[in-house]
This record gives C-alpha cells, structure tokens and sequence, in this order.
C-alpha cells in the first residue's frame, strides 16, 4: 500500500489572501501597523472607530483592540504577537472576542509582509484559516474597507 498523502493544507477557500501596492515607504506602512497613535486612525471597516487599543509588539505579547461600528455596537478582537521583522513581516493570531476578552469565534494567523517596490510598498495579508466561507468573505471585506482607509491616511502624510 502507497504513503498517504499530507491532507493539512487548508482549503482555499477558507484562506484569505490580500495584496495591494501603497504609494509610501515600507517603513511608512509597517509603522501604521506598529503605532498605536496610526493604528488607531485606520484599523477597522469604513465608520467604525477604534475604542481600545492595547499592544504589547514582541514575540509572545499581545494586543487587543475594541472597534465601535457606526450602528453603536462594539466588536472586541485580541491575539498573540508570532513574529516581528521590522519592516519587513508581522505575523500574529487573531481571534474575536467578547467584552471580557473570551473567544467568541476560532483563531486565525495573520501574516502580513511588506515589500519594497521601488518606493513603494507591495502589501501581502494573508489569514487563515476560517471556519467557513462566510467567514473568509465578510473578513475580505473588512479588510478590504480598511485597507482603503488606510491607503486615505498615507496619501495625506
């Protein structure tokens, strides 16, 4: 009987993968990611607000974030900082949360790089993996809505 086959590699479907070229430095971009005074003015959908944002930026710290969505409902998020190449790769997990900071939904690893393309910056997201399509998607879409902020925020500076 033949060895089986490695079955781990996760559906792509349920794999989120993001890239976008911003007219800055990868040091500009990967500050926006690292600064909580920058982090603050970008991170979240189009009309939400960040009401919290803890960060503890090393191997092993952690960070959590509280977003007010435009409605008046607040969305909690927390995770463990993986790796920190400055400014080159941030990777971390990512987990909703409620209130007191209990998972509500399963972790995913966000892996983000940042490449230097001529003076500017091609930009990777890459999140998985979801516990369902659904979830890939509405998670695209809030990415997607704040990446645009983001990119506003750079084109200003």
């Amino acid at each position: 009987m033949a060895a089986g086959l490695n079955t781990t590699t996760a559906p792509s479907d349920r794999v989120l993968v993001i890239t976008r070229v911003f007219d800055a430095p990868r040091d500009v971009v990967f500050k926006a990611w690292t600064d909580r005074d920058h982090l603050s003015q970008w991170f979240g959908p189009r009309g939400f607000t960040m009401t919290m944002c803890q960060m503890d930026q090393r191997p092993g710290g952690t960070y959590r974030f509280g977003m007010r969505s435009t409605e008046g409902s607040d969305h909690w998020l927390k995770g463990v900082y993986k790796e920190i190449i400055e400014p080159e790769k941030l990777a971390f997990t990512y987990a909703w949360t409620d209130a007191e900071g209990n998972p509500t939904r399963p972790e995913t690893l966000v892996v983000l790089t940042f490449d230097d393309e001529q003076g500017k910056t091609r930009f990777t997201l890459h999140q998985s993996v979801f516990e369902s399509v659904t979830a890939c998607d509405a998670h695209r879409q809030g990415w997607s809505s704040s990446l645009d902020r983001l990119a506003e925020i750079i084109a200003k500076a």
